[in-house]
């Protein structure tokens, strides 16, 4: 069950000064303090990890446990990713990329005014706009929004032909 990736997915965020709890099965394996729940919202640099057996477990495990607001997976095997990416029911879903880029900003809307986590309802007169909801794909190659590998944000027009 260890390996390098493994290890280094516990050691890295500890050095870093995250603060990691556990499921019951992540607690036991990394010697890490138990979370009290999977529905808690840290207000700090902290989270909570799970270990499962495969990806449709990871799928199953979001499902009961997320927010459905954002959720990524780090893989190089593109069926596991795109299977990830069609069967997580989630606002943004993103592949080998940081869950930070869930933002108004950076997908374009302007300043964000609020975030939602339920399948909002609109109110008054509404027009198909108001009905819809967006869901967003992303597909990365380790892109993360701090620091030195930090990518720039350059929104434009995109010429799309149908």
């Amino acid at each position: 069950m260890k390996c390098l990736l493994f290890e280094s997915s516990v050691s890295i965020p500890l050095y870093i000064g995250v603060s990691l709890f556990g499921g019951p099965k992540a607690s036991s394996l990394l010697s890490i303090p138990e979370a009290n729940s999977f529905h808690h919202e840290y207000g700090a640099l902290a989270c909570t990890v799970e270990v499962v057996e495969d990806v449709n477990a990871a799928i199953d495990h979001i499902h009961r446990h997320g927010s459905a607001h954002t959720d990524s997976i780090i893989t190089e095997d593109k069926e596991v990713a795109e299977l990830f990416l069609r069967q997580v029911d989630s606002a943004a879903v993103l592949h080998n990329a940081s869950t930070r880029f869930s933002d108004g900003f950076r997908f374009g809307l302007g300043a964000e005014v609020g975030i939602s986590t339920s399948r909002i309802h609109a109110r008054g007169p509404v027009g198909v706009e108001g009905l819809l909801t967006t869901r967003w794909l992303a597909r990365g190659s380790g892109q993360v929004v701090d620091g030195d590998k930090a990518i720039v944000y350059t929104h434009k027009d995109l010429n799309l032909e149908a």
